[in-house]
């Protein structure tokens, strides 16, 4: 249901606001008008903004004596309605870019209008007795067909389709389940309930209808819908402020909401006094509605002020709107709370903003929109908000999502371990993680070891998750076992998921080629990642080492690097050993620590020889040839080809010279045999060197 701006405490005297009649305040001009561009106006006054109107709105006739707009939360579709229909209907939705318009016969006021999912049949209430409905299929004839409701003296407070051909009546005497059959131009009564209802709500993502039942209207009946099924879930009682003092409805669907957040269905209800005597201010209290078992009240939520309020839900944030103050709150339930033994208790994620300021498009021919776009008023008295994250201006004719910015949070929300709480529960959190991480190794905001090590536990914390998951699905898969469970799928890799190599690409090589921070430093926190990746047991990557290994020869330290390698800081790979092997030049003791670690990785020794050839290294491969002493039975050939691949003409000269004296020990005689098929290295050697460069035989 739809929820004003302006949700007063509900005083002593007041009665019941109208429910859906609230849905006839929004919608699209005739034809479809030209969809504006709003523009979120940026520089200081937005500062620290971290919400957002989406800058696409659905742009709509205004509600007016001739026009009629309603909103379907389920389709989150508009429906602007002239004269009954008979001028034409236009509908419009946030997803869908096309308008459908149509008309339809006046056949008196539309109470409620809804498409079925995928907009293939119109339902259209006009009376309190009947719905109408009007098949939208191609090739099928336009005429309408009507269904009453079964219980007699009952009146139909309204409609909600559960998919694209069944629809559920709530009367205030139960809820009738129908199947709708269009090519029979008929509905089939599915299940009936008997239960005196006040009024109803309906959660489009979770299929679940809410009815508030008895006198006070605080105990409220969900049912849950899939498949032509209809099943009865456990009631509960909303706990009211304090007791009536009359026995009249006291719990009004304006201070109710059904949301689901983080995949958990909650009821959320707005008390605008505690319970408390010593607590002032209104307060949200989470009722988990679990598909099987009772309803709990699990969480409460302290808004701290008093006045008219406006729920939302958005990325899994709870957002309290406050129209005397003109600003908003966010909450998140999977911060720390405190705890109090059966409910946890929430203060606000960040301190109160308004939303991000927003101007309308001026409409009409861009030669005549030379004028200035006009301010949005925001938190008007004409705003309506609907589930999940829907705002609607029926003074503007606007439809808006709301959204959350992540970048402005990073600034006001210091405390970093926090700070990364929230980001890694938030959809698009990729690249503010991954700047926040640089932000943190950067003056001026550079952040201590412990802290920053905070963060990387906390990263590697969700990656491990990942990598866990993954891996029990592919054991799954690999065993056959996923064909006995079909609903098995494989793991989805959110944004919250920073592996190493966006950590290396985004953070720590930038980080390294900066050369801003002390050496020691850079050491430091490459270690400190490498250490929380160990923590977490997930393997390194062999370019984390190298980065760390470059870093330390950059610096010149040496000492160092021999101990991280002797007390296997840096574990063992083919890569690194290369590396290493590659750092002779400058660090002798290099080619030894080398080859020790090939040698622990069992590397078979031609494998050695091979990983030193491929990465040029032929001296070398020569030298720890003879070290094992195989030095004998190498092929000559191979070691050539290398050598003359390298473009190096006095490391051809020395590997060709150690051949033929090779061949002179051996066989006394220092030129090759056929058999070696060298020849095009010795016509190479003659090019380069002359003749007379060839060894000549040696005679005892």
């Amino acid at each position: 249901m739809a929820a004003a701006m302006g949700r007063d405490p509900p005083g002593p005297a007041e009665d019941e606001a109208p429910g859906a009649a609230a849905a006839g305040a929004a919608a699209g001009r005739e034809g479809g008008g030209e969809e504006g561009e709003g523009r979120a106006r940026g520089g200081a006054e937005a500062g620290g903004c971290y919400l957002a109107l989406c800058a696409r709105p659905v742009h709509f006739e205004k509600a007016n004596p001739v026009n009629c707009v309603f909103f379907d939360e389920a389709n989150k579709q508009v429906f602007a309605v002239r004269s009954g229909g008979a001028t034409g209907v236009v509908v419009k939705g946030l997803e869908d870019r096309n308008p459908i318009s149509f008309r339809m016969e006046d056949k008196g006021e539309v109470k409620c209008i809804k498409f079925s999912l995928g907009n293939k049949i119109l339902a259209v209430q006009r009376t309190l007795k009947s719905v109408d409905f009007l098949n939208f299929i191609p090739d099928s004839p336009q005429l309408e067909y009507t269904q009453e409701c079964k219980t007699k003296n009952a009146n139909i407070l309204g409609f909600c389709w559960t998919s694209s051909t069944e629809i559920v009546f709530i009367t205030d005497q139960g809820i009738e389940f129908y199947q709708v059959l269009p090519e029979k131009r008929s509905l089939k009564l599915l299940k009936n309930q008997s239960i005196n209802v006040n009024w109803y709500m309906y959660c489009p993502e979770s299929s679940v209808i809410l009815l508030s039942t008895t006198v006070l209207g605080n105990v409220l009946q969900p049912f849950y819908f899939k498949s032509g099924t209809m099943a009865k879930l456990s009631k509960f009682e909303i706990e009211l402020p304090a007791a009536p003092k009359s026995s009249k409805l006291s719990l009004s669907e304006r201070d109710i909401a059904m949301a689901t957040i983080y995949g958990q269905l909650y009821v959320l209800y707005l008390r605008h006094h505690s319970r408390t005597s010593n607590s002032t201010g209104a307060e949200v209290v989470l009722y988990h509605l679990p598909r099987e078992g009772s309803c709990k009240k699990t969480h409460i939520l302290k808004l701290n002020r008093t006045g008219k309020f406006a729920l939302n839900v958005v990325d899994n944030l709870v957002v309290v709107h406050h129209q005397d103050t003109e600003t908003s709150v966010i909450f998140d339930i999977k911060l720390k709370g405190e705890f109090d033994g059966s409910t946890t208790i929430h203060q606000f994620v960040l301190p109160p903003r308004s939303i991000q300021p927003y101007q309308i498009p001026v409409a009409g021919p861009a030669s005549v929109t030379s004028q200035a776009p006009v301010p949005c008023k925001l938190y008007s008295s004409s705003w309506i908000v609907f589930q999940p994250d829907i705002i609607i201006s029926a003074s503007e004719g606007y439809l808006w999502s709301l959204q959350v910015k992540l970048e402005p949070v990073v600034n006001l929300l210091l405390d970093k371990g926090k700070l990364m709480d929230f980001l890694l529960q938030r959809k698009e959190c990729k690249m503010v993680i991954l700047s926040v991480c640089s932000q943190m190794l950067s003056e001026p905001e550079r952040g201590s070891l412990s802290v920053i090590a905070t963060v990387f536990d906390k990263l590697n914390n969700e990656y491990k998750k990942y990598l866990e998951a993954e891996q029990s699905y592919t054991m799954v898969v690999e065993t056959g076992l996923s064909r006995s469970n079909p609903l098995l799928k494989r793991p989805v890799r959110t944004q919250a998921v920073i592996d190493q190599s966006d950590m290396y690409t985004h953070v720590l090589s930038v980080f390294t080629e900066k050369k801003e921070a002390p050496h020691k430093f850079t050491i430091a926190v490459l270690m400190e990642y490498i250490r929380s990746l160990n923590q977490f047991q997930i393997a390194v990557q062999h370019y984390l080492y190298e980065l760390v290994i470059k870093t330390l020869v950059q610096h010149n330290l040496f000492y160092m690097l021999h101990q991280f390698l002797q007390y296997h800081v840096l574990s063992d790979s083919k890569p690194l050993a290369c590396l290493l092997l590659s750092l002779e030049s400058i660090y002798p003791p290099a080619h030894q620590l080398s080859l020790d670690m090939l040698k622990r990785l069992s590397t078979a020794n031609d494998e050695i020889v091979e990983v030193l050839l491929s990465k040029h290294q032929v001296l070398a491969a020569l030298r720890f040839i003879r070290g094992i002493g195989g030095h004998d039975s190498i092929s000559a050939r191979k070691f050539l080809d290398a050598a003359k691949q390298a473009e190096d003409e006095m490391l051809f000269y020395t590997i060709f010279r150690f051949f033929e004296q090779r061949n002179q020990r051996l066989r006394g005689n220092p030129s090759f045999t056929p058999g070696e098929h060298c020849e095009e290295h010795v016509t190479f050697f003659k090019q380069v060197f002359g003749e007379h460069a060839l060894m000549k035989p040696t005679t005892f």
